[in-house]
């Protein structure tokens, strides 16, 4: 029997339980969208291919499956591109479905083809950071390009990938028994486990250091390993810090957690990585802005600690700090193996009631002195009472996003995230314009949950076109723009080291330039509030969410920087010598 590929490929996403595809529509993908009018895959109209990138980033996030991306060739591949690398960045499972020039007219330069050091490799652009890029070359290769694609994405270390197809192929006939064949593959790959002989090993280890540490990455949180790392700890009485990825992955109110480390952590977490003896390094990278940029004398000082190291890609063990200790293994699998071999050995578990102590005492001091900031009658508002309004207003489940700025650097310090999985972030790229569309993905996937963008002006001024998108699906998602009307972060870094603020502030001979969000989500046909007290702030907040409907709320908040004890080594770049960091502007 024959059917259209494009035919086949709708019903080949169905049945993979595919229930969402974000995208833009062009000359090439047509065919696709087509097919899709009769489907019950609901089509995620975009305005701009970046926000269906960061879209289906958060979806998938949120669904822990991989999402969909259909785009145009060209500036459609190249406007999405910098929310997929985002997303790989940030190992988050993506199948990108391109539409190409006709396959005849590849390197002759058709409408929109990316050509100038190669015939019709647009695909290429791709490359340095998906997975795997494929160019569709016949139509009877596509369902098992397709079937691999998504197999790739999804196992391992997750992460995006691209399927580049030549428009002709998408309207060429095929026999649907190719697509039949690739019924037959599983859908789920078994993933590696832990021996029992390095479970013992590590567990002993874990036991005899004096000062232990574990220290979470996001590759807690991708692997669903939150239960297993929470037994870990609690059999073991072990701390627990994370980077900025791995927040929520044990939660903050935890006795147990000590909180994000590096640039933004505080000296109190940070000395606590830096002595400890043994540190369990899980689904991490040690990052730059997480490890201080690796000085020995802020965060973690490797040369008198042992490092025990656990991930699903081996490459990602000893990239930046030795280890004696290294396994490859799917994380829930892996801490699973280490909780039941732990009861087996020490089937008391371990007590720390000094260590917990130690560490109630700290939060209560961190938190005494963020107390003023919070209840702060100034306006523009403090930030820091935006973040305790927004966490007092919001409930435990609520899914939160963030941009980047103080939204980000403040919540990871500040914000208690006490359900895993929900305050998601964008960490290895760090993209503006991220949390505004993420948030949109999150809510398509749980409309039963409260979604809130918090975002600052910069981001949300990437692309406020997002509100066409939420307007149209009836996505009730709040956006909160902390407004300080400049590249905050970048600001204070600018003033603090060259004291001016040159391209960094939206002002022109003393007056503001920036835009009247709220009135631009009315013109969306979004509510928009603009806050005009501190004391309004937190009441609007509650209606917004009361009403899930789609609401734009515009804080003007003073640019603070946010507190922090770690080190930037752009900072002794910019001031060498010096002990400069960021400052008010």
């Amino acid at each position: 029997m024959k059917d259209l590929v494009s035919h086949q490929l709708v019903k080949y996403l169905e049945e993979r339980g595919v229930r969402h595809i974000f995208g833009l529509c062009g000359h090439t993908n047509i065919a696709v969208l087509s097919a899709l009018e009769k489907s019950s895959i609901q089509f995620i109209n975009v305005r701009h291919e970046q926000i269906a990138a960061h879209a289906a980033d958060g979806y998938a996030r949120v669904t822990g499956q991989a999402a969909v991306v259909l785009s145009h060739l060209g500036p459609g591949m190249t406007n999405a591109a910098t929310g997929v690398a985002n997303a790989a960045l940030d190992c988050i499972p993506m199948v990108v479905i391109a539409g190409d020039v006709p396959s005849h007219y590849y390197g002759k330069h058709p409408h929109q083809e990316v050509n100038l050091h190669a015939d019709g490799a647009q695909h290429e652009i791709y490359r340095p950071f998906v997975k795997r890029t494929w160019r569709v070359e016949r139509p009877e290769l596509f369902p098992e390009i397709i079937e691999k694609a998504f197999q790739l994405a999804e196992n391992g270390q997750p992460g995006p990938v691209l399927v580049d197809v030549p428009m002709d192929i998408f309207s060429k006939e095929i026999d649907t028994a190719c697509f039949d064949m690739v019924k037959r593959n599983t859908r789920q790959l078994r993933q590696p486990t832990m021996d029992t002989e390095t479970a013992m090993e590590i567990v002993k280890r874990l036991a005899g250091a004096a000062k232990p540490v574990i220290y979470a990455g996001g590759g807690v949180l991708l692997a669903q390993a939150a239960a297993e790392l929470r037994g870990l700890v609690e059999h073991m009485g072990i701390p627990v810090a994370h980077s900025l990825m791995g927040k929520g992955a044990l939660p903050d109110d935890h006795p147990f957690t000590l909180g994000m480390t590096g640039f933004w952590g505080t000296p109190y977490i940070n000395e606590s990585c830096r002595e400890a003896d043994l540190v369990l390094g899980l689904g991490t990278r040690f990052k730059e802005a997480d490890c201080s940029s690796w000085y020995p004398e802020y965060t973690f000082d490797m040369s008198g600690t042992q490092l025990i190291q656990i991930d699903i890609e081996p490459s990602e063990i000893g990239r930046n700090y030795p280890v004696e200790i290294g396994v490859v293994a799917d994380l829930k699998q892996a801490l699973a193996v280490l909780v039941r071999i732990a009861k087996e050995i020490y089937p008391d578990g371990f007590s720390n009631p000094t260590l917990i102590e130690e560490i109630a005492e700290q939060r209560k001091t961190f938190r005494a002195r963020n107390v003023e900031m919070e209840q702060s009658e100034a306006f523009p508002m403090m930030p820091e009472r935006i973040l305790a309004e927004v966490r007092e207003v919001l409930p435990s489940d609520a899914i939160i996003t963030t941009d980047v700025g103080w939204n980000k650097n403040g919540v990871g310090q500040q914000f208690p995230i006490n359900e895993p999985g929900t305050i998601l972030i964008p960490g290895g790229y760090a993209t503006m314009g991220f949390g505004g569309a993420a948030a949109i993905g999150a809510k398509i996937a749980r409309p039963d949950r409260v979604v809130v963008a918090l975002i600052g002006d910069g981001g949300f001024g990437q692309n406020p076109a997002l509100l066409a998108t939420a307007r149209h699906e009836s996505v009730g998602v709040v956006w909160v723009v902390m407004n300080n009307n400049a590249f905050g972060t970048i600001a204070g870094l600018q003033k603090a080291h060259y004291q001016t603020t040159y391209g960094t502030v939206f002002e022109k001979e003393g007056a503001s330039t920036s835009p009247d969000y709220a009135a631009i989500a009315k013109a969306y046909g979004v509510e928009g509030i603009k806050i005009e007290s501190a004391a309004q702030f937190k009441p609007a907040l509650q209606e917004a969410v009361q009403s899930k409907q789609p609401v734009v709320i515009d804080v003007a908040m003073i640019n603070n920087p946010v507190p922090t004890s770690g080190h930037w080594n752009i900072l002794d770049i910019y001031s060498p010598g010096k002990d400069v960091s960021h400052v008010s502007t």
